[in-house]
Order: structure tokens, then sequence, then C-alpha cells
């Protein structure tokens, strides 16, 4: 079974359609890099998976569960949408660390506002082991990532491909479902682009399911074990990375690849 399902997914803003009916499937420990041109709609379709936009129309099913339908869209409480969100992690271009906070408390933050809603429920105080605990968790996170050192930086004593690894560490926190970036690597020089490449392609060897909005062509051809092409807020093209990179069936995949300047086989 396919650890996410998006079926005619469509978002409007106001009379601009900017996606037109997306859908795709991915299995567990896959990753789907989704590539195309500014304005194709790979950010809001991220963006929707994420519930940080609604779409207009569509489903989408995690594990055979449906957390989104456009017809029960309306009532859904914010406490509700927050708990759909548990099942993605998001990876932002411009990394959206608090300044006020450690590489440490980044991390730990999201997992013990969780504590605390945990415990609100349950009509309890604060556990004092599981804040310790999300504090073991957080370090362990940053040794994964390669930033055991950096627990007490703050964000502005880090790189940018720090601060990135950093995200990566965050979005991990919460052991969602399903890992998403929005071009990981956009804001970074080439020599960063490396590190934060090389983080991703480790969590490919644990099996962690992602999807990759990227602009990085040789990672999504080497990496990823299927791949999008978005225009004009559609699919264009969807299969494995050879197929799509080497020999593509839509001529405005065949251009854009051209245009990217991938070297077929």
């Amino acid at each position: 079974m396919a650890v996410l399902q998006v079926e005619n997914l469509k978002k409007n803003y106001g009379g601009l359609q900017v996606l037109k009916g997306i859908s795709f499937s991915l299995k567990k420990g896959q990753v789907l890099s989704i590539i195309g041109s500014s304005g194709s709609g790979k950010t809001t379709l991220l963006r929707c998976l994420n519930f940080l936009e609604t779409p207009d129309e569509g489903r989408i099913l995690v594990n055979g569960e449906e957390l989104f339908s456009a017809a029960d869209a309306r009532t859904a409480t914010p406490a509700q949408i927050r708990e759909k969100r548990l099942h993605f992690g998001l990876v932002f271009q411009s990394f959206n660390l608090f300044p006020q906070y450690t590489a440490l408390q980044n991390i730990t933050l999201a997992m013990d506002l969780q504590e605390k809603e945990r415990a609100r429920r349950q009509k309890q105080r604060v556990s004092r082991q599981a804040l310790e605990a999300n504090q073991q968790k957080a370090q362990a996170l940053l040794a994964r990532v390669g930033l055991a050192e950096k627990a007490g930086s703050y964000p502005w004593q880090l790189s940018g491909g720090q601060q990135q690894r950093v995200a990566i560490a965050r979005a991990l926190a919460l052991e969602p479902d399903i890992l998403c970036f929005d071009e990981p690597t956009s804001a970074l020089d080439p020599e960063l682009t490396g590190e934060v490449l090389r983080v991703i392609r480790e969590l490919k060897s644990a099996d962690t399911t992602m999807i990759v909005v990227t602009h990085e062509m040789e990672f999504a051809r080497h990496v990823s074990d299927r791949v999008i092409f978005m225009a004009g807020g559609v699919i264009e093209e969807e299969g494995e990375p050879e197929q799509v990179f080497g020999n593509p069936q839509s001529p405005l995949t065949r251009a854009f690849v051209c245009q990217a300047g991938i070297e077929k086989d």
C-alpha cells in the first residue's frame, strides 16, 4: 500500500488556477523529486500537502487514512489540522529557524509543545523525564546531521548549510511519515549545497520517505526513485529518473531537460 496518495488536487488563487488536478502516489522509503520551472505549481503542491494551504478540490491519504477531502475541509478545526500536519515534516528553503533559540532548542520546541498538549489533554503535569528525553533525542538528531558540537549555537552563529541541517533535524524530530523539502539548497552556495545534499542522501539510505522540490537536476536524477515534472499546474511527465531525464516523452519535458543541461546517457 502507498504511504501517500494524492487524488485530483486543485488549488485556485482568485481567478488563477495554480494546481489543475494533481494525482500521484508514493511508496514507503521512496524519494520523489518534483522539478519544473518557476510558477509551475511545485511549492503550492507542497504547501497543500503540509496543510499550509487548503486545496479547493481533491483528496490526500496517508497510509490509507484520508487526511483531506475538499468536501470536509471547512469543518476541520485548527487542532485537527495541527494533528494532520504531524504526518508531514517540512524543510523550508529559507531555514525558518527561530533566531532567539539555540540549535538544540529549535529542535526540542515542537516536541515540548506536543508533550505539553498531551499533558493538558490528560489533565496531568508535564513529565520532567519526557522533556529530558526530548533533549536527548534532539542531541541525537544533531549528531545525525553532523552538528553535535553546535547544540548551543544560535542561528546567527551557523553557516547557511548548518542552519539547513538544523532545520532537517527539526523536521525529523516529530517522526513524520513523509519528509518534504522546498528547494532546500536554493539559498546556499555550491559548497554548502553539497553538505545539505549529503544529509538527504543519508536519509535515503535510512529508508526515509521524501518529497523534494528541487532545481538540483543531478541530485534528482541520481537520488530519486521517481521524478515528477510539473508545467502549468499539471503533471506533465512522471517516471523513473532515467526515463524522465534520459528519454522524456513530453516536448515540454525535453525542452526543460535540454535547458537544464542534463546529458542523456
